[in-house]
């Protein structure tokens, strides 16, 4: 694959630089410049061979043997390493007898008349070739290369692949086998057509894949490629946007003219939101560019002859965003969700990313699939790596167990601080507040079980931190286990309370997340019994992403306000009064694992359960 050039002034200046260099390289190599006296010295002691006179300056040749009586030695030693021509140049003054000298000494000398072409050319056709240089390579950024630049800038940048070039089957997608089952009836349509429209039935013109980043599908796309047997053109969807008004509606026909001409073939779009954003939406004249590109893609759709083998496939997180023509039955007739992997396809797929990884007796992916709920596909390839350069790291010959879980924890946890040292008190506000939380989780019958708790600081600002695994994957949260887990998120504040009668700034993240637990349990779940059954948040949330909503006005009155924010005020006094009863009916056993906690740094599961083992059927006693 050809690299781009990458264009710069720099190489402006770098030419100019090496015209100069050259210019002056090619006229003083062979030439020592004498000053008029050093010239008539020279004269007089007969080391005058050849001179030239001409618009002033006289130039010739030396005879260097005993020159070290008349000139510097400097110019001496120059003089010889300059070779058998021993060069000169001298500026000429206004010497009426200079010519009588050199007849007596026998000098030939003589004139020359100047030529005109050796100068036009170095200051008009050398500058040309620099500028055509430099245009040459503006063109290879912008287009491809000579021949392509300007003259192909209306052209699809699609790459077209064959079956063996993307190297991936449906053998190496796991963990997504409703999404792949779908788009294996794609394959089918495109290999057996016939087989479909014997009834009467056409063939599906497009399928949106939508999904959260790092679920597999891209992967899909390229899957399919490499079952189809059939050409795939492949591009993203900031590949139709250009700086020239015009360009992207004319790549979008040529990519379908493209397209016409290799049937059967896929065309695959990926991030197609860049393309494919709703119309409408702000008043200025730079969206007109993109409505025209997103219009040409519908009307090419439309006409579009799907009888002729031609599948369009298009991949986003962003389905919310997409133009609802482009959505309509007729362009993109199917959409297929891919969801984040439950504990079995997480196992599937980390199966899939471990087929070259030399992996130890110790490991069981069932274990570590259990442990990652939430990963996506690319996550769960991100673990196996970091968990191989860990166990390359040290030596091992193969990674163990130790080494996934290590891996986890920098996941999602941070790199760990071992050289951040913290004072005494610091230590002890930090190994409290983290005993808090895996009390109080501990003592709540639908907060997830603890599986580790450190005090060595990770990441950027975290101090400690208490991991807790789901048993199950959940879909649904019932009121009861979000006031459980609003009781797991104070219990560190609660427990710094509880035994310094002092507050830190540690609960920073945990009180942000209790009360946006709080406010979306009264404004979005319904929750609330003063509020009845409404919601109050009308920002449309990203469907796949975790990002913040454009903040929009207010649907309701400001009583209404009033009452959102006594309701959460209100459920953040009661889960406080809740983990305080618990920390002090179990404050032996949260000064236990403190005091374990400052020893060991890090409390495993096994540790906590021989800690609270005293404690009769601590998940069930919902005090």
């Amino acid at each position: 694959m050809d690299q781009k050039q990458v264009f710069s002034l720099w190489y402006v200046l770098a030419a100019l630089v090496g015209m100069i260099l050259v210019q002056e390289f090619f006229a003083t190599q062979h030439t020592q410049t004498l000053s008029y006296s050093e010239f008539k010295q020279a004269l007089g002691a007969g080391k005058l061979e050849d001179v030239v006179i001409a618009d002033g300056i006289a130039t010739g040749k030396l005879k260097v043997d005993g020159l070290e009586q008349i000139l510097p030695k400097e110019k001496v030693e120059a003089l010889k390493r300059s070779g058998a021509e021993h060069g000169f140049a001298t500026v000429l003054l206004n010497d009426p007898g200079l010519v009588a000298q050199l007849d007596a000494a026998k000098v030939r000398y003589g004139g020359v008349r100047e030529s005109k072409w050796l100068g036009a050319l170095i200051s008009w056709v050398a500058p040309a070739l620099v500028f055509f240089g430099i245009w040459w390579l503006l063109m290879k950024r912008m287009g491809g290369g000579m021949g392509h630049g300007m003259l192909e800038i209306g052209k699809s940048k699609a790459k077209v692949y064959m079956q063996t070039e993307t190297g991936v089957t449906f053998k190496d997608v796991a963990g997504i086998d409703e999404a792949r089952e779908e788009l294996m009836e794609v394959v089918e349509f495109l290999k057996n057509p016939d087989r479909y429209k014997r009834l009467g039935g056409k063939i599906p013109k497009g399928v949106l894949i939508v999904g959260a980043p790092g679920t597999g599908k891209t992967l899909l796309a390229k899957a399919v490629a490499g079952e189809a047997g059939v050409p795939f053109l492949s591009l993203s969807g900031s590949e139709f946007v250009e700086m020239f008004v015009g360009v992207g509606a004319a790549r979008v026909r040529d990519l379908f003219e493209q397209a016409a001409a290799k049937a059967p073939c896929i065309v695959f779009i990926d991030e197609i939101d860049a393309l494919g954003k709703a119309r409408g939406v702000g008043l200025s004249g730079g969206h007109e560019e993109h409505e025209q590109t997103l219009n040409q893609l519908l009307a090419e759709m439309d006409g579009f002859d799907t009888n002729r083998g031609v599948i369009i496939l298009a991949a986003t997180n962003r389905p919310e965003v997409l133009d609802p023509a482009l959505l309509r039955p007729g362009r993109f007739d199917r959409h297929i969700a891919v969801d984040r992997p439950d504990l079995n396809g997480r196992r599937q797929i980390l199966q899939v990313h471990v087929k070259n990884v030399r992996l130890g007796p110790t490991v069981d992916l069932t274990a570590v699939a259990a442990r990652t709920p939430g990963f996506a596909g690319a996550d769960l390839a991100n673990l196996v790596n970091e968990a191989t350069l860990r166990a390359a790291k040290r030596g091992k010959d193969a990674v163990d167990m130790q080494d996934f879980e290590e891996a986890l924890d920098r996941i999602v946890a941070g790199l760990e601080k071992k050289n951040r040292v913290m004072n005494a008190t610091e230590r002890k506000f930090v190994a409290y507040h983290e005993a808090g939380h895996a009390l109080v989780a501990e003592h709540r019958k639908n907060a997830d079980r603890v599986a580790k708790v450190s005090i060595i600081p990770r990441g950027i600002a975290a101090l400690g931190y208490t991991q807790q695994l789901p048993t199950e994957d959940r879909y649904l949260m019932r009121r009861s286990e979000l006031l459980d887990r609003l009781d797991v998120l104070l219990g560190g504040r609660v427990a710094e309370q509880l035994v310094f009668d002092d507050v830190s700034t540690g609960a920073e993240n945990d009180l942000q997340r209790a009360t946006d637990l709080a406010r979306h349990m009264v404004t979005h779940y319904g929750m609330s019994e003063a509020l009845g059954l409404a919601t109050y948040d009308a920002r449309p949330a990203p469907l796949f992403l975790n990002g913040p909503t454009l903040p929009e006005p207010r649907t309701f009155s400001e009583r209404t306000a009033e009452a959102i924010d006594a309701e959460v005020r209100k459920l953040l006094d009661e889960a406080r009064e809740r983990v305080t009863q618990t920390l002090g009916a179990h404050r032996e056993t949260l000064e236990s694992l403190a005091a374990l906690l400052l020893e060991k740094e890090v409390v495993d599961r096994k540790m906590l359960d021989g800690l609270i083992g005293s404690v009769a059927s601590p998940r069930g006693d919902a005090s």
